[in-house]
């Protein structure tokens, strides 16, 4: 079945430049070009499954908008206004004005809202729903409103960034795990590190670390990690935790549930085997969950030992060690 973009230029509600490059804003590993010759399409997606995913598909992929114009932008709408409003501001920017920006996204991602605010500042044509979501299109009005493109911002101290993990403050989750932290010493890998509070914390509490990898998929929050943890044990690493590879004395995580606006218990359920087979025979696990969240059978299944170290907030820390024969 064709998607709601495509099915939205094949039937001429919105239309591109018949030549000429196309840069589409956070697609998702799968989506629908539609009718448009992949060869003029430059996907902006800094999210990594999702930016191998396009690669793989022969999809010429970057983290940021290249610096040569396109004739048209598209932009795949972002579970973070704030996100999606800035990559709104930047398909002004890589577009002329007059061109054609094009503006896709579901109902539960907020497609509404944006259009509101998208007529506020431009002609917007017709809007086309289908799939439980619109996409419409406008002319570069030249730049986009004040406050849309995001800049970084410092909360708690920290450099974030609109669209990351915990964006507005230090999470809860995370500030349970600090407090239960028992001194930690050797190699450290910070699984699915965000903007880099456990990291920065635990370099600055435990000087008998000795290195400290900090892997994140999201390129925007690893970015605003540099910022935060200027410690030279640690090293930064732009992939996908369930794939990586490595031997550490200790392994810390507030694994993520969610894709979209969906619970995935099954992502964080993959964060804790990953952890079994990263932590050395005498290393230890330490991660905070939700208290709802079903992990007690994953991580009785990966680990031979494991004990609730603090319940607080909604909030379980566990330590878990020994990992199970493999």
């Amino acid at each position: 079945m064709k998607s709601r973009f495509a099915l939205a230029l094949l039937s001429g509600h919105v239309d591109l430049p018949d030549a000429g490059p196309v840069v589409v804003f956070h697609p998702d590993g799968a989506f629908d070009f539609g009718p448009v010759d992949p060869a003029r399409i430059t996907a902006v997606q800094g999210f990594f499954p999702d930016h191998q995913a396009l690669k793989a598909r022969k999809i010429i992929t970057a983290t940021d908008a290249p610096d040569e114009q396109a004739v048209a932008a598209v932009v795949c709408v972002s579970k973070s206004k704030a996100e999606t409003l800035d990559l709104i501001a930047r398909a002004c920017a890589v577009t002329p004005k007059g061109a054609t920006i094009i503006v896709d996204g579901p109902k539960e991602a907020g497609i509404e809202s944006v259009l509101k605010l998208c007529r506020q500042m431009a002609e917007v044509g017709p809007a086309f729903s289908k799939a439980h979501g619109k996409v419409f299109a406008f002319p570069n009005p030249g730049q986009a409103p004040d406050g849309w493109a995001a800049a970084p911002q410092t909360v708690d101290g920290y450099s974030t960034r609109a669209g990351v993990f915990s964006a507005d403050g230090i999470d809860p989750g995370s500030r349970a795990l600090v407090a239960a932290l028992p001194p930690l010493k050797g190699t450290v890998c910070d699984l699915g590190a965000g903007w880099g509070y456990l990291s920065a914390e635990v370099l600055a509490h435990c000087p008998a670390v000795t290195s400290i990898d900090l892997v994140e998929a999201d390129w925007t929050a690893l970015a605003c990690a540099r910022d935060n943890v200027t410690d030279a044990r640690a090293a930064f690493h732009w992939a996908d935790a369930r794939d990586w590879t490595g031997r550490y004395d200790t392994v810390i995580s507030n694994p993520p549930f969610h894709i979209g606006r969906d619970t995935v218990p099954a992502l964080g359920q993959a964060f804790i085997s990953q952890a079994a087979r990263l932590i050395a025979p005498r290393g230890q696990f330490l991660m905070v969950a939700n208290r709802h969240l079903p992990y007690e059978t994953t991580l009785r299944t990966a680990f031979t030992e494991v004990v609730v170290l603090a319940e607080t907030g909604g909030y379980k820390v566990i330590s878990a060690k020994r990992p199970a024969k493999r």
